[in-house]
């Protein structure tokens, strides 16, 4: 029995899980699959599993891509559970 608690105290004696490492675990790297391997070993592409991103038209847009490390700091006042609510009057 002291030596279950003893354990308790020490913790896990497990490393950070990697791909790596395990022997049952697949860690993967959350790329997610794209189609299927078919028997002959080939891999078959699924259009419907590719990640498409739908880009708007940015033509006149004024917004820059990046803020500018000379620009002024401004200070934001923390919302209240009052701002999220929704009245019904």
């Amino acid at each position: 029995m002291q030596e279950v608690i003893r354990g308790l105290f020490r913790g896990a004696k497990r490393g950070v899980m990697t791909s790596k490492k395990g022997r049952n675990f697949y860690k993967g790297n959350r790329t997610g699959s794209m189609g299927s391997h078919t028997k002959h070993g080939n891999y078959v592409v699924d259009l419907n599993k590719v990640r498409t991103f739908v880009v708007p038209d940015l033509a006149n847009c004024e917004l820059k891509a990046y803020v500018s490390h000379r620009s002024d700091k401004f200070k934001v006042d923390p919302c209240t559970a009052q701002e999220f609510t929704v009245s019904k009057n």
